[in-house]
């Protein structure tokens, strides 16, 4: 899906503020440490990335803060949903695996429609970690960055939570379930 950017209107951009304020302040485990006088100033000199938010939002990824990278001074916000964004589920893994369906495409695929948001999918190791603050996808699945090795041999890697325990799948590149979708991760 390609979406247009426009710039967001003040009332909107106000109340985007106010919902991403208040969730940071409601999961201070996720981002231990960290002020949201020094998040919101980051965001008020990138309203690109705030169009990017206002997508994952709009999408039902919850996005919140969840990292700081000292070493490029930017706040890491990753999709905080219990569950695989509800809006960005029942996709493929990216466009030559949509492209080799030939009969019940899927309406998009993953990896296009995370930089049509301007997000990235998360690694392996991105989504481990986003596992060590909560519990997610305990009844959705996440379609993960996939290393190129893998993807040349036609698959895609996944992952979940289950009976307490994190878990990485494959599957073919072009599969597509209801439950499974992705998670965006945003740098500002």
């Amino acid at each position: 899906m390609k979406y247009e950017k426009k710039e967001l209107q003040p009332e909107h951009l106000e109340e985007l503020f106010k919902v991403l304020k208040d969730r940071f302040e409601k999961n201070q485990k996720r981002h231990d440490g960290l002020e949201w006088t020094k998040v919101k100033a980051k965001l008020d000199s990138a309203p690109d990335k705030v169009w990017s938010l206002d997508k994952m939002e709009e999408t039902g990824g919850e996005p919140d803060v969840i990292g700081y990278d000292k070493k490029t001074d930017e706040f890491i916000f990753c999709d905080c949903s219990a569950e695989s964004p509800k809006e960005r589920r029942s996709f493929c893994y990216d466009l030559i695996a949509l492209e080799s369906r030939k009969a019940n495409k899927p309406e998009a695929s993953a990896v296009e429609e995370a930089a049509d948001m301007g997000v990235e999918l998360l690694s392996e190791e991105q989504y481990q970690a986003l596992q060590e603050i909560g519990n997610f996808d305990l009844k959705t699945s996440s379609w993960l960055k996939t290393p190129a090795e893998i993807r040349k041999l036609g698959g895609a890697i996944f992952g979940d939570r289950r009976f307490g325990r994190v878990f990485i799948y494959h599957n073919g590149a072009d599969s597509y379930y209801a439950a499974r979708g992705f998670r965006g991760l945003l740098r500002v």
